[in-house]
């Protein structure tokens, strides 16, 4: 009697896993993205929402949780209850950067998580304050060298994309001990003080950036990818402005709690996949020098350890130490 009834428990949980993917979502979705308004996460996570949104027939609310480098918004959706109902707007800052880096790390970037989908992957700009008389990354190298202890330089918070990016570039650079890092709760706010002359210069994400350069408000250097960005290509290349060694390409995803189910997690994942084949957003994202991208689950589990070991191989390589 006992097996018949574990049977037919079986078989009504197992029966329920595609009910679950054919029935989601059936209210609002709140996708925290770890960052202040502004920065790149936020700006690419609101265009593709919107058009997941109306994929999916629901409201897609996005949760700002800025602070620690995006670490306060990855440990609330570990935590969250997986039902496909919190997701995380997640990137290589809370699962390659934070990992590596942090000691105080309060969670698991694998096993903590259910991998749905890349979003997108983009280059980092390195932008000085106008004021600055550096025109070219190797004059900014040669002022600082010049002027030890005068140049602030800023993040969106310890163990963050912007962060990560600054670090390996004053590390490769020589500058690492001659310049100060001030540190914001994100890339928004750190590009203002990088604007005000607060800070002097900043090395972020594109996204978000490429209307400040367009305005004049900051002088941008180098890009870090392998080619000139389309959005701005007019900017060489890192290699191109004297430092070939300098790579940080960021990325993008989408990730739930441990234990969501697979139908929920395959739902979400066809509508990253068909939101990044729209015309609107593949304009909206490369107009900020954003390339637009998707994956199957386990795909982008296998990038995501991938990257983590990259990035762990990078920081013993360059013996770069970040303080929390």
């Amino acid at each position: 009697m006992n097996l018949r009834l574990i049977g037919l428990v079986l078989g009504l949980a197992l029966f329920a896993l595609p009910a679950a993917g054919q029935t989601y979502p059936d209210r609002a979705i709140r996708l925290i993205s770890p960052n202040p308004a502004g920065g790149a996460n936020d700006t690419i996570v609101r265009i593709v929402a919107a058009k997941m949104s109306t994929i999916l027939g629901a409201s897609i609310v996005v949760d700002n949780r800025g602070g620690a480098g995006g670490k306060i918004g990855a440990e609330a959706v570990a935590r969250a209850q997986n039902d496909g109902y919190t997701l995380l707007a997640a990137s290589v800052s809370t699962h390659s950067f934070a990992p590596v880096l942090s000691q105080k790390l309060s969670y698991d970037p694998i096993n903590d998580f259910e991998p749905v989908s890349l979003f997108a992957t983009v280059q980092n700009l390195l932008v000085v304050n106008p004021k600055l008389p550096a025109q070219s990354l190797t004059e900014l190298v040669a002022f600082a060298k010049a002027n030890p202890g005068k140049l602030n330089y800023a993040s969106g918070g310890p163990g963050s994309t912007s962060h990560f990016a600054v670090a390996m570039f004053i590390a490769l650079a020589g500058i690492q001990d001659i310049t100060v890092h001030v540190p914001f709760r994100g890339g928004g706010p750190a590009m203002t003080a990088t604007i005000a002359g607060d800070t002097q210069f900043f090395f972020s994400p594109i996204a978000g950036m490429v209307p400040f350069v367009e305005a004049g408000s900051v002088r941008p250097l180098a890009v870090s990818g392998d080619r000139r960005s389309a959005a701005l290509p007019q900017v060489p290349t890192t290699s191109e402005a004297g430092m070939p060694r300098y790579k940080a390409v960021g990325w993008f995803g989408l990730m739930a709690p441990a234990g969501t189910p697979a139908a929920i997690v395959a739902r979400l994942s066809d509508a990253v996949a068909e939101a990044n084949r729209s015309p609107e957003v593949i304009a909206a994202l490369r107009a900020q020098g954003i390339e637009p991208s998707s994956s199957r689950p386990r795909e982008f589990g296998t990038f995501v350890q991938e990257q983590l070991e990259l990035h762990r191989q990078l920081v013993k390589d360059v013996d770069l130490k970040i303080s929390e």
